[in-house]
């Protein structure tokens, strides 16, 4: 999951839990094929979502996976007016595809990224995207970096650089209140997505710092220029908080 950690000894990855490998295999994209049922899907209407990861080297489906962050296939989903946010974990079935029951709020295009481990290679991330008849509004962003209240917690984030720069790492630096009773949330101490207002760029990452306490440090390159809209989740007391902060790029 984090492919710039690397130790000469067994053990598990301090960013993501994930058990070390020795020998990782060439790194090769598992392309995802996405069905739905109804074939045509309206907002507020209960559809079901098939997801195939397809072997590049056989074409036929994967059937086997690893297990990521305690789940199988972890999936997000992102509105085309960002202002729907959804990370489910499909269920698999006996013929490696996974499926996954959901009700879309709006009309337009939905995107969704898809991280899974297929065995004997490596973690992979993969994009699709579907349609819900009607039209959506595109988003209409500004910088939005005030604290973000969530269920039983708030936010605060610092930027630095203040400004980032397309290209260059900036490190989001994000403080709870209250610190008290955080938890890991499948085998992290949070998740993190970053979608570009046109939703090319979808950025899923962890915790480059965090021990539990009330500061996590998440390290992220943004690569074009532009607003992005970013959701993070923390656990406290048994209860997923999603916070939401929308942060301006520019150009170097």
């Amino acid at each position: 999951m984090d492919p710039d950690y690397r130790s000469d000894q067994p053990g598990v990855c301090p960013r993501c839990g994930m058990k070390l490998v020795l020998g990782v295999p060439d790194r090769v994209e598992y392309p995802l094929e996405i069905s739905q049922s109804p074939e045509l899907l309206k907002p507020g209407q209960d559809a079901t979502l098939t997801l195939r990861a397809i072997d590049p080297r056989t074409d036929a489906n994967v059937r086997h996976f690893e297990i990521v962050h305690e789940k199988l296939l972890h999936l997000f989903v992102v509105s085309e007016n960002l202002d729907y946010f959804a990370h489910i974990h499909p269920t698999l079935q006996p013929d490696g595809s996974f499926r996954q029951n959901v009700c879309l709020p709006y009309g337009g295009m939905y995107r969704l990224l898809a991280d899974f481990y297929p065995s004997g290679s490596v973690p992979q991330l993969a994009v699709g995207t579907i349609f819900v008849t009607g039209n959506s509004s595109p988003p209409h962003l500004g910088a939005s970096l005030t604290p973000s209240k969530a269920a039983n917690l708030t936010a605060s984030l610092r930027l630095d650089p203040v400004q980032p720069l397309a290209g260059l790492q900036t490190k989001l630096i994000f403080s709870l209140d209250p610190a008290t009773g955080l938890q890991p949330y499948l085998g992290t101490w949070a998740h993190m997505l970053a979608a570009s207002e046109d939703l090319i760029d979808l950025i899923h990452v962890h915790p480059f710092l965090a021990d539990g306490g009330p500061t996590m440090q998440f390290n992220v390159i943004f690569p074009r220029t532009g607003f992005y809209r970013v959701w993070t989740q923390f656990q406290r007391e048994n209860t997923v908080n999603t916070t939401v902060f929308t942060i301006p790029v520019k150009a170097l």
